[in-house]
């Protein structure tokens, strides 16, 4: 799910990810990788030092708060904002603004472009973090140990951006917005993608695809709730699951060649569905961007090509409303 204290932040929480490949029964006859990954964790050790970074440059017993005292006062200029103001542990919507948040009106306006890829960075507070961080870390391990750190890399980095843009178009001046979970829902609908694509291979197939889309759907009904950028989560999933078909095809038949299959036995390196599969995915993947960016530069508002796409971030019911 996606918030913080003032209604201007994101995070995704991704319930059950950690039950990785290792739920899905595994690749038929294949064994882990016997090497530690790398990429994953200097992410991780990344985002922690940007936190620090954000808490030293909040300094709130500095500027204060007219919402209440600096919570963990002990901890000086470190100290968080007031719970009635960031609730989740965290510096104020003025410092994550001033360090890279995503914001509408400076993006299109001021030529901010970088606030796209900026904001992956940032989060909200400490809670925010650390449920982002576990999330990665279930997730992106197992990922990494299959596929490599290019590849996982460049999905994650994506998948952020495509996050960041599908959330501009669509909230534009409502909120800012900040964390990584477009990333880390874009890991997800690798996944998905890869799963769907190796098919043939997988050992327990129900319980993979029923596990996985079990997790996803999950995580986009929680952002459904106020205060959380669902666009972001959508638009990540989206970019993750067309780059899964692009970049996840049957890596393993390299180590399978050289460590399981007979030379006469061995199979083809891609199948025909792979081809069109990857051919399709590409081209919905550049059409998306191209247009997407073309109309975020250009200040078209993405809810004026869809009315009811509004209901995709936020459901208002008789406890809450989607415009506070």
């Amino acid at each position: 799910m996606a918030s913080d204290g003032d209604g201007k932040g994101r995070v995704a929480t991704a319930p059950g990810a950690g039950y990785g490949y290792a739920a899905y029964g595994g690749y038929q006859g294949a064994e882990e990788r016997k090497w530690w990954p790398w990429l994953v964790p200097t992410v991780i050790v990344a985002c922690i030092a940007v936190f620090v970074v954000e808490m030293y440059e909040n300094n709130c017993p500095k500027h204060g708060s007219q919402l209440g005292d600096c919570v963990a006062g002990f901890l000086r200029r470190f100290s968080f904002q007031p719970l009635r103001e960031n609730p989740l542990l965290g510096p104020s919507s003025s410092t994550l603004e001033k360090m890279g948040a995503l914001d509408w009106n400076k993006i299109v306006h001021q030529n901010q472009g970088w606030r796209l890829i900026s904001c992956i960075w940032l989060h909200a507070g400490l809670i925010h973090l650390v449920v982002n961080m576990l999330s990665l870390l279930f997730i992106g391990i197992r990922l990494e140990q299959q596929f490599g750190f290019v590849r996982i890399g460049a999905i994650y980095l994506l998948s952020g951006f495509g996050g960041s843009v599908l959330s501009a178009l669509f909230l534009r001046n409502s909120y800012i917005s900040v964390g990584a979970s477009g990333a880390l829902f874009g890991l997800l609908g690798s996944m998905l993608s890869e799963l769907l694509m190796n098919w043939t291979i997988y050992s327990n197939k129900a319980a993979a695809i029923i596990t996985l889309l079990f997790i996803i759907a999950l995580n986009l009904a929680i952002g459904i709730l106020p205060h959380v950028d669902n666009f972001a989560h959508i638009g990540g999933f989206a970019t993750g699951f067309l780059l899964g078909f692009v970049l996840l095809a049957r890596p393993q038949f390299s180590w399978m060649e050289s460590h399981e299959l007979p030379h006469t036995n061995q199979p083809p390196k891609y199948k025909a569905y792979q081809y069109i599969l990857w051919v399709v995915a590409l081209v919905l993947l550049l059409v998306g961007f191209v247009i997407s960016l073309v109309m975020l530069f250009k200040g078209k508002n993405g809810n004026d090509g869809c009315h009811w796409c509004h209901y995709l971030n936020c459901v208002p019911t008789s406890k809450w409303k989607c415009n506070t």
